[in-house]
């Protein structure tokens, strides 16, 4: 999954806590109390999009996340926990403005190289509804193709992809969300070791004037438990 943090900020909503403020709280509590067993990082996920490769069994990914405000909320943590071959849950908290986000997704088919997920996005704090996504990929050796739908803010927007792993450790990678609200962006993946990975990227803005805008996340893998 990656990253799967809503990205428009005209989709908040108002205040009102939900459920997904209780999960947000619960998986970044959890990750203070597990030990930090090593862990295989991975190059999954990309700048913007949901991704249909999910998180190991056990695995709990720990991120820092800076972009500009256009993107999204400019400072953000998040914890992404592999809860079984088929499950994985992610809590996002947000500082500017002050916003907890929670996401789930469920693989239904895990043949690869093709792979089929479904979930939702950005359970916020604030009273935002989820937003469901449904979507495929087609995972090779070093090309990697994704292509989805998700619905947010009442509109229904195309998810496209593409990743290029070099190795291990380097990946390139191109991705598209539809909507005045969202972009196109580029980046790149580096993986030093097994626990941490580095991701910044552009993005060019699908908006009038198509600005570019900057991301980076770091982020830290540990092995909560073992099948």
């Amino acid at each position: 999954m990656h990253d799967i943090t809503a990205r428009a900020p005209g989709r908040r909503g108002s205040a009102r806590p939900g459920a997904g403020s209780r999960l947000a709280r619960a998986l970044p509590a959890l990750a203070l109390l597990l030990l930090p067993v090593a862990a295989q990082a991975t190059t999954k996920g990309l700048s913007q999009i949901v991704t249909p490769d999910l998180q190991e069994v056990g695995q709990l990914t720990l991120s820092g996340q800076a972009q500009q405000r256009a993107i999204g909320n400019p400072w953000e943590l998040q914890a992404e926990l592999g809860l079984a071959d088929w499950a994985e849950v992610a809590a996002f908290q947000g500082f500017l403005p002050n916003e907890r986000l929670a996401a789930a997704e469920f693989g239904i088919l895990r043949t690869q190289p093709l792979l089929l997920s479904v979930g939702f996005l950005a359970w916020s704090s604030k009273g935002d509804s989820p937003q469901p996504f449904l979507e495929g990929g087609w995972y090779l050796e070093h090309a990697k193709w994704i292509g989805g739908l998700q619905r947010a803010g009442g509109h229904t927007e195309p998810l496209l992809g593409f990743a290029w792993d070099f190795n291990p450790r380097w990946r390139a990678q191109l991705d598209y969300q539809g909507g005045g609200d969202n972009a196109v962006t580029f980046g790149i993946t580096w993986t030093p070791n097994e626990r941490w990975q580095l991701n910044p990227a552009v993005y060019r803005e699908n908006g009038t004037g198509h600005a570019l805008r900057g991301y980076l996340v770091a982020s830290w893998s540990l092995q909560a438990w073992h099948r």
